[in-house]
């Protein structure tokens, strides 16, 4: 890790996954930490992220909840467990005390406030179950069949030309489609 990247993150007011690790996190293999997650910096030691886990922008994972401090004059805290191959969605946050299994999608937006099973899609605020992760996932397998779907070459990965970008945005007019 370059230290230009510890610096501008701590700028930020971020630590880095390398450097929360070195707190006591602990962390998977194949972790997708994506631009502006948050891993509670405070008490990282009490976060744990199986293998395959993508976190989208501006996830927040906490293990800390200081509503009760005014009050009690104490914060409440409590471990946070994700499973392997977890999906969390854009600007979703996790709450202290919370366990979420394997083969799990959260998504955007949402509030987990409690445990989320294995092979589940939970939504909302707060967070529910709405089916197994085998149901969403056969509806998306039937839709693809009658939705555009595009390789890599559509991305800014790929340096997606202005032609390809429109094509796209032609096609996907009133509708979803899938890319590589």
């Amino acid at each position: 890790m370059s230290f230009l990247k510890e610096l501008l993150y701590r700028f930020r007011g971020e630590y880095t996954t390398e450097k929360q690790i070195s707190m006591g996190m602990k962390v998977g293999k194949n972790f997708n930490r994506l631009h502006g997650t948050i891993l509670d910096p405070g008490h990282c030691w009490l976060i744990e992220i199986g293998d395959d886990v993508t976190m989208a922008p501006r996830v927040h994972i906490l293990c800390h909840d200081a509503s009760t401090k005014t009050f009690l004059n104490y914060t409440k805290v409590g471990r946070v467990t994700i499973g392997d191959r977890v999906f969390i969605g854009a600007e979703s946050v996790v709450l202290p005390g919370v366990t979420i299994g394997n083969d799990v999608i959260i998504g955007a937006n949402s509030t987990v406030t409690h445990d989320i099973p294995s092979n589940s899609v939970a939504v909302g605020s707060p967070a529910r179950v709405i089916c197994s992760l085998d149901e969403y996932l056969e509806k998306e397998s039937k839709r693809m069949k009658d939705s555009p779907v595009y390789d890599d070459s559509y991305t800014l990965r790929k340096d997606v030309s202005m032609e390809l970008r429109m094509k796209q945005r032609k096609e996907l007019d009133g509708k979803i489609g899938y890319i590589d």
